[in-house]
């Protein structure tokens, strides 16, 4: 009897613990997929390769969106007028098209360098949150945290919202 109570606690623990087992392999597996989209999305910038830059998004309509620093936003106007409202627009004007269109149009060499890239996911759905600087050629544009929120399709997994902090670069950028 004690032998047979023994086996029914094991198969019911790992029933229970077999699909916590399979999510961890998926979300293990996703990770590494996640990876290759955000080295992706890298190598795409250094290529100028817009094709394969929309791919990598859910729909080109995604939110796309980001803030300017407090600290940018006054260098900005320190030396323009400001428009006519008390606090100056902190969001970045821009669509994932632009940006792409922009950076395949300018000649100069463009590269996101990423670091202290963290990824969550359950193997469905993923967010990645980042630090990063923005290069043009030897300038350093840009930097601040990013974080994206992707999906797994069946074409694998898309970028849904890319949404970033950023501080801009006080000093000009040399000339070309």
């Amino acid at each position: 009897m004690k032998a047979a109570c023994s086996a029914l606690f094991l198969a019911v623990g790992l029933l229970l613990t077999a699909p916590h087992m399979a999510r961890a392999d998926d979300a293990a597996h996703g990770r590494k997929e996640i990876e290759a989209v955000v080295e992706a999305f890298r190598a795409t910038l250094i290529k100028k390769d817009k094709e394969a830059f929309l791919r990598l998004f859910t729909k080109e309509d995604i939110t796309w969106i980001g803030v300017t620093t407090d600290a940018s936003v006054e260098m900005l106007y320190a030396s323009r007028p400001r428009p006519e409202m008390k606090r100056p627009p902190k969001l970045f004007p821009g669509t994932l098209r632009g940006f792409i269109d922009a950076v395949a149009k300018d000649p100069t060499p463009q590269e996101e360098v990423f670091s202290n890239v963290r990824i969550e996911t359950d193997g469905d759905i993923a967010q990645v949150w980042f630090d990063y600087i923005f290069m043009e050629g030897s300038y350093r544009a840009n930097w601040g945290k990013e974080s994206w929120q992707l999906v797994r399709l069946d074409a694998g997994w898309k970028i849904a919202s890319v949404i970033w902090s950023q501080e801009l670069n006080p000093t000009p950028p040399p000339k070309r």
